[in-house]
Order: C-alpha cells, then structure tokens, then sequence
C-alpha cells in the first residue's frame, strides 16, 4: 500500500512539473507564445493566456493534491486539443515523425488518466 501512495505522488509531481512549466513558458517565452499564435485558433492570444493559466493552477493543484481529479479533466482536454492541432499535422511528414513529435503527449495523457481514475472524490 505504501508503494502505490509513493508512485501516485511521484506521478502527481511530474505531471504538476510538467504542467507548472509549460503554462509559465507560455506566459514568458515570445517564442512558445507566437507558435501557439499561429494556431487556426479564434481569439488565439486569449486562448493562450487561458491555457496558461489552468495549466499552473491545476499543475499546483496536482502538486499540493487538491482537487486531484477535478485538476486531470482540463489537462486532458488540454493535451488532447494539442494533439489534434499541433501534432496531427505531422502525420503528412510521415508516421515516424509523427510517433515521435507525440510520444510524450501520449505519456502524459497516460499519466494523467491514472490520476484521474485514482483518486475518488
């Protein structure tokens, strides 16, 4: 039992990590926020500055586990919104290079699912 409460908060403080620093690069970084500009997005800044945020209030929410699974649900929504716009675009270069731009998008929706289905309130 021990074990498993070990490997649920390594898992929530990576996924918080994770999280925490995409929504602040987004927030910082011109060059993050102009790719996420050019996303045939309406309102794309707005959307932006929106992503951001629930990216680092839900990261820390994971981080101090609260609201564990209320946090997974717009993280989800939020990677799979990622890979429908940014990575399946990639599959007109070739499968390789799609498996490979999506890897860690598919190990965080992973992660994400067992918080979601682990934690019961």
């Amino acid at each position: 039992m021990n074990q498993t409460f070990s490997t649920m908060k390594l898992i929530r403080y990576v996924v918080a990590f994770v999280f925490i620093t995409s929504g602040t690069m987004k927030l910082l970084s011109s060059e993050l926020s102009s790719v996420f500009l050019n996303l045939p997005l309406p309102s794309p800044e707005l959307i932006m500055y929106v992503v951001a945020i629930l990216e680092i209030v839900c990261g820390i929410l994971l981080a101090i586990n609260k609201e564990v699974k209320k946090a997974t649900i717009p993280l989800l929504v939020i990677i799979l919104a990622a890979i429908l716009l940014v990575k399946i675009p990639i599959l007109h270069t070739g499968f390789l290079q799609f498996a490979f731009a999506v890897r860690l998008d598919i190990v965080l929706l992973a992660l994400l699912y067992i918080l979601y289905k682990s934690h019961h309130k």
